[in-house]
């Protein structure tokens, strides 16, 4: 099943049940006729509409498309994305990591993070000493080093914050 909405106004439950196309739960049928890489012509009810996609954005799930010369706005959640929104996980991509606490307690053996620098997913920021062990703390966002809280020798907490982010 997939959720289509239009223009952030309308809803549409669209499902592909035995071959038969379900529109909120009711068949329709549909005459389609491709025209062209991204044109196709639809009969529905004895009406005749040309379509184009003039925009696809297959990352989002949406697209922009004209109808017989009107412009609309679509976006389309299929069963995962639902499935994410009824866990509460939906947002996380749009989570932004603020600052990077420690691990476990440990001595601080190195700082390789500066403030005010740019760092990317991936880039060292600190080495951490616990229980014998060194332990690079990487950065978990693309990013602007706000603040860096700690220096070489200072003993940490488990879940103190080390760097922060702008």
């Amino acid at each position: 099943m997939h959720k289509v909405k239009v223009n952030d106004q309308f809803l549409f439950e669209i499902e592909d049940k035995d071959s038969v196309l379900l529109v909120n739960g009711e068949p329709v049928q549909l005459d389609l006729s491709k025209l062209g890489n991204d044109s196709t012509h639809v009969l529905y009810q004895s009406r005749s509409f040309n379509t184009e996609v003039i925009e696809l954005n297959k990352a989002d799930k949406t697209c922009t498309i004209k109808v017989n010369g009107n412009i609309y706005q679509v976006s389309v959640e299929d069963q995962f994305d639902i499935l994410l929104k009824q866990l509460g996980l939906d947002n996380l991509k749009t989570n932004k990591v603020l600052e990077i606490k420690a691990p476990m307690p440990g001595l601080v053996l190195k700082v390789l993070a500066e403030e005010n620098t740019e760092v990317k997913k991936g880039d060292n920021l600190l080495i951490l000493e616990a229980m014998k062990m060194e332990n690079i703390l990487k950065s978990s966002t693309d990013g602007v080093i706000k603040n860096v809280l700690v220096k070489q020798g200072d003993k940490v907490e488990k879940n103190q914050v080390l760097v922060q982010f702008k």
